[in-house]
């Protein structure tokens, strides 16, 4: 599972930063089912019929085949080819295919060979089989055994589990037979896999595994989730030529952001720059207990490349970092017991001259004189720089009486589901089942913006754009990866990003930093937090153009 979410990632990321090379800044818009049949009704009505639709995925996914069929040197291919839009593409994509010298099958069910697109590689002298005409599975067997590559295209996006039996049926079979075969079939699910519910993620146990999904315009929202993404393998995007203007698909302010998107946002590094071009980032975070998560923060902060970090902390824990972080400025603040004190927000009140953004609550406790640290310094009219709140500091936040208009406009919140709950009054249980909708909801009644972090973190701006993360992996579950993410937020603050960009950029580099610490301890079990301070520079270093490009 893991090597699965891993190679995810890399092609996703190989195909945006080409893609950043031309100058092109992808988003990859995420949709509803029923979105999906709205835009697509649209396209229709403005001229775009369902049929060059069709055709237009059909040879989309053919001219994906024969790049991968250069490179494998695969020359034959076998189609499921249900009775749906999913069976069309499939059979127009087979018919591409033989036209390009491929031999090509199709295994045909609740269609007829009077069937125009059936009709069209019969044509062509290819082989075509009627499901009902195979009651022992012989051609089945052998379609299957003598094909490179399998296409599912059985059942679309529109599927309702359970799956009807004579469905569920063809599924059962062909994956029997999979199982049987010396060598493994390439499989590609034509904009999903048969079975997977996209709205919701579910998915029926017949459910052939793909090693490829070509999804169509949009990334369906179930593809995003468990246990869908881990039948989906490698995901791209099937261009169907919508016209970008169609109001249906405007209306979707939900995508997956690309490298390309993230590195078009990342502050420029000018060749005359000074440690202030880069900002201060004032880091208000840590308790005696809860040391490491100062460290981890400040280091990430310095790492996705703020020009200064202050760390804030109750001074017993200078000791102990200080060696550790060279780099640092020091505001040693009163402390009770080695929690943050009351006293202290007096003493952030006269050191907030500098500060281009604020991190609190990374490493906090829950003490009283903490509350009340925060609560004197919400509640001081103060002009806050750019505020990031994380760990203790969201808890904390829940006790102060109308606590979202004490913050700064567009604040980041970064809460895992539990810290939601605690938030929301919501159950982790009511979050979890429609992660995008709560975190939308909540930060356009806040007025903040919300990262919703676990598997597909999603940030929520309160203007209604959501991103959703094609991310999801054990690696991150580790104590500390939170103080990471809140770092890299807060150090892309203070170069002067915009909240929601920010929110955006530091969980996407977060996340890949993850990824990357997995592929080199090659276990999630053995992966730390401070593991994933290592990766930071190289993942930054994929999202700079090279020197010459574009010139």
């Amino acid at each position: 599972m893991e090597k699965l979410q891993t190679k995810v990632l890399v092609i996703i990321q190989k195909i945006s930063i080409e893609s950043l090379y031309r100058n092109e800044v992808a988003m990859k818009r995420l949709v509803s089912v029923a979105e999906m049949k709205a835009i697509e009704q649209e396209a229709d009505a403005r001229g775009l019929s369902y049929a060059q639709m069709m055709e237009n995925a059909g040879c989309g996914v053919a001219g994906a085949l024969l790049a991968l069929g250069q490179k494998y040197s695969w020359r034959s291919a076998v189609g499921l080819a249900g009775p749906g839009n999913n069976g069309g593409d499939t059979l127009v994509a087979l018919e591409q295919l033989a036209r390009a010298g491929w031999n090509v099958r199709a295994i045909c069910v609740r269609r007829s060979r009077e069937d125009e697109l059936v009709n069209r590689l019969l044509m062509r002298n290819q082989k075509v089989l009627l499901i009902e005409d195979d009651p022992q599975e012989e051609k089945l067997r052998s379609f299957l055994e003598n094909s490179h590559v399998l296409l599912d295209g059985l059942l679309g996006t529109g599927v309702r589990l359970p799956l009807k039996e004579e469905m569920a049926a063809v599924l059962r079979k062909t994956r029997a037979i999979l199982d049987t075969l010396a060598d493994e079939l390439f499989v590609v699910a034509v904009d999903c896999p048969s079975g997977v519910d996209c709205d919701s993620g579910a998915a029926a146990d017949e459910c052939l595994k793909a090693d490829l999904t070509l999804t169509m315009a949009c990334v369906k929202q179930g593809l995003l989730k468990l246990p869908a993404f881990s039948l989906v393998g490698d995901l791209q995007v099937v261009d169907i030529g919508l016209p970008p203007d169609l109001p249906a698909l405007e209306k979707v302010k939900r995508f997956i952001p690309e490298p390309a998107w993230v590195a078009d946002r990342l502050p420029p590094r000018p060749l005359d720059a000074h440690k202030g071009t880069f900002g201060t980032a004032l880091l208000v975070v840590g308790s005696v207990p809860y040391t490491g998560a100062a460290y981890l923060a400040a280091m990430a902060a310095y790492r996705v490349g703020a020009g200064l970090v202050t760390l804030a902390l109750p001074a017993p824990l200078h000791a102990a970092l200080a060696g550790h972080l060279p780099e640092a400025t020091w505001l040693l603040l009163p402390h009770q017991d080695g929690f943050i004190s009351a006293q202290a927000a007096e003493v952030i009140r006269q050191n907030l001259g500098h500060a281009a953004a604020m991190l609190i609550g990374c490493g906090f406790g829950l003490q009283k004189t903490t509350e009340q640290f925060l609560s004197t310094l919400l509640n001081g009219n103060l002009s806050l720089p750019p505020l990031v709140v994380d760990a203790d500091g969201l808890k904390l936040l829940v006790r102060l009486p109308d606590w979202p208009k004490k913050l700064p406009a567009q604040t980041v919140l970064t809460p895992h589901p539990g810290e939601m709950a605690i938030l929301t009054g919501l159950s982790k249980e009511e979050i979890q089942a429609d992660r995008n909708a709560v975190a939308a909801r909540y930060a356009e009644a806040w007025g903040h913006v919300v990262v919703l972090k676990g598997a597909f973190t999603v940030i929520a701006a309160p203007d209604g754009r959501v991103a959703v993360l094609p991310f999801a992996t054990p690696a991150l579950a580790r104590a500390g990866t939170g103080d990471v993410l809140a770092g890299l937020i807060v150090g892309l603050r203070a170069q002067g990003m915009e909240a929601f960009e920010a929110a955006v950029a530091g969980a996407w580099i977060h996340a890949q930093a993850g990824l990357n610490a997995l592929g080199a301890a090659e276990t999630s079990a053995a992966v730390l937090a401070s593991d994933l301070l290592q990766e930071i520079g190289g993942v930054l270093a994929e999202l700079t153009i090279p020197d010459g490009v574009g010139a």
